[in-house]
């Protein structure tokens, strides 16, 4: 802000007006900059893995015309992808005890138990299947750690997660 020779304040002029947008622009860049670093530094969670790997199976067998069968080993806690020519190992990162497995989809009553309050699933399934059309076997992911459990359920159409409905029920 300036003032004239005989004292009367003016506003302030058009240099001071884009040197604060400036300084205010280059203020927000940094901190933004900042924070995104921040957030794509945090890892992904099991369920975040889980659907990564669901989607590169699906694409592995889309693309190269051949079923691919997804497991996971809870020895080296990670999935492991096969098409029959190769095989692909992907660690997932998460609690020390995360035991993940495979149950068939809609599961029977006689499948399930109740152990602590939580529904777990005692059946699973060895491994599923991703087929060359774009499905896969029909399945849900059991994902347990810490003596708690939830289910992912998986649409063996679009082998994409299904949504639950607003009643809850899926």
């Amino acid at each position: 802000m300036t003032t004239s020779g005989t004292g009367d304040r003016r506003g302030f002029t058009l240099v001071e007006i884009l040197l604060a947008l400036a300084l205010v622009g280059l203020l927000s860049w940094i901190f933004i900059g900042g924070s995104t670093a921040l957030l794509a530094g945090k890892a992904p969670s099991p369920d975040e893995q889980f659907w990564r790997i669901c989607a590169s199976a699906r694409k592995q067998a889309l693309e190269g015309q051949r079923s691919v069968i997804l497991t996971f080993d809870p020895k080296a806690k990670g999935f492991v992808l096969t098409d029959g020519a190769k095989v692909q190992a992907t660690p997932v990162a998460g609690p020390d005890d995360l035991v993940i497995d495979f149950h068939p989809a809609p599961s029977d009553s006689s499948s399930s138990t109740l152990i602590g309050g939580t529904l777990v699933e005692t059946e699973p399934l060895a491994s599923v299947t991703f087929f060359s059309d774009g499905t896969c076997t029909p399945f849900r992911a059991q994902f347990r750690s810490g003596g708690g459990a939830h289910l992912l359920s998986i649409d063996p159409w679009t082998c994409a997660p299904i949504l639950a409905s607003p009643d809850g029920t899926s």
